[in-house]
C-alpha cells in the first residue's frame, strides 16, 4: 500500500531543515522592463524567482514521479542591493510542513550583508491533478 503524498513529506522533513542556493547575479537578473534597465542590480522579481527555487528544493527531494510541486506564495522583503557579479546565498528553512503544503522561510545574503528575507509556498499534487486545473483554463 503506497502512503499519502503528506506522510511521505513528514518522514521526509522535519521543520528547521535548511538547504542552501547560491545564485550568481548576471545582467539578466537586473531590474529591467519594456522601456529598458531600470537599475543595474538584482532585481526584486528575480529575487522572488530565485527565493523559490531555493524552497523549491525541498519539494524535488520529497515529490514523487508521478508529481510536481506548485508554488502558493512569495514574499519578499527586499533590504538591499546586489550587483552583477555577486553571489547571494540563499538559505531557505522549513518553517510549516502541513498535508501536501510546505512553508518555507528564506534569508538572501552577499557575504555578511542581509540583501533579502521572506517566505515561500509550495504545494505537491498529482502531475494528472495539475493537467486538469491547467486544461480547465483553457476553456475560459
Amino acid at each position: 500500500m503506497k502512503l499519502d503524498t503528506h506522510y511521505l513529506i513528514l518522514e521526509k522533513l522535519h521543520i528547521g531543515d535548511t538547504k542552501t542556493y547560491h545564485k550568481l547575479v548576471t545582467e539578466t537578473d537586473v531590474a529591467a522592463f519594456e522601456h529598458g534597465k531600470v537599475h543595474p542590480v538584482y532585481a526584486t522579481f528575480a529575487l522572488a524567482r530565485d527565493a523559490e527555487w531555493a524552497c523549491r528544493l525541498f519539494v524535488l527531494e520529497m515529490k514523487e514521479a508521478d508529481e510536481e510541486g506548485i508554488g502558493t506564495f512569495v514574499n519578499v522583503k527586499h533590504i538591499s542591493p546586489a550587483l552583477v557579479g555577486q553571489t547571494v546565498t540563499f538559505v531557505a528553512t522549513v518553517k510549516e510542513l502541513k498535508g501536501n503544503s510546505i512553508v518555507c522561510t528564506y534569508i538572501a545574503s552577499v557575504g555578511n550583508r542581509l540583501v533579502a528575507k521572506g517566505e515561500q509556498g509550495q504545494k505537491i499534487l498529482k502531475k494528472e491533478r495539475l493537467q486538469q486545473l491547467f486544461g480547465s483554463l483553457k476553456d475560459e
